[in-house]
């Protein structure tokens, strides 16, 4: 059996956040993809990230996500922000992100880049795009992580590997999580 890449703490503390909640881990597809451009929706309220980050700590998937230099270098906060998979990202610079996450990419053997496509907790009718030039650029598949506050259940569906046409690919995406019900259902995805 493989050794588990989350820390036995953080394990426990998941599991006490989904026990104490009422939550459950649903299904997990396509466990054995290493590389990859992880969705998290709908993203509708902050427990989003609570929830998410306690699934994903359930599910031993090792989800990075990028914020700001900044906040990694924070003389108080900044440990704790690395620890939970934050990628520090230099935006002082005039540099491309969807390069940056191709980058990182190919500089590691496994990595999975969480990203909320929505990039804000109301209801948005265009996604940013970013995530899937970045999958296209890398030659990886997007991941579907959802959380589905009607039925108290986190997994991940099945994953969606980027053709070029964005328009099809995000339908096909966006369909799955038309059956998924955010916290704040009139802000999800319509």
């Amino acid at each position: 059996m493989p050794a588990r890449k989350t820390s036995t703490t953080w394990y426990y503390i998941a599991k006490f956040v989904f026990w104490i909640s009422g939550w459950k881990l649903g299904e997990i597809r396509n466990p054995e993809i290493k590389k990859s451009m992880m969705i998290a929706a709908p993203h509708t309220s902050n427990w989003d990230l609570i929830m998410a980050r306690a699934a994903f700590y359930l599910m031993d998937v090792d989800v990075r996500f990028t914020v700001k230099k900044e906040w990694t270098e924070h003389w108080l906060l900044g440990g704790m922000v690395r620890a939970v998979g934050a990628l520090p990202v230099d935006r002082s610079k005039n540099n491309s992100l969807v390069d940056g996450m191709v980058k990182l990419f190919e500089q590691h053997e496994e990595l999975v880049i969480l990203i909320t496509p929505e990039g804000t907790r109301a209801y948005q009718p265009r996604w940013r795009k970013g995530y899937y030039f970045a999958a296209l650029g890398a030659n990886v598949p997007i991941r579907l992580g959802y959380l589905d506050y009607k039925n108290k259940e986190a997994g991940i569906g099945e994953a969606v590997y980027p053709t070029g046409d964005y328009a099809a690919d995000e339908e096909k995406i966006k369909a799955f999580y038309r059956t998924k019900t955010g916290r704040f259902p009139q802000k999800g995805i319509r």
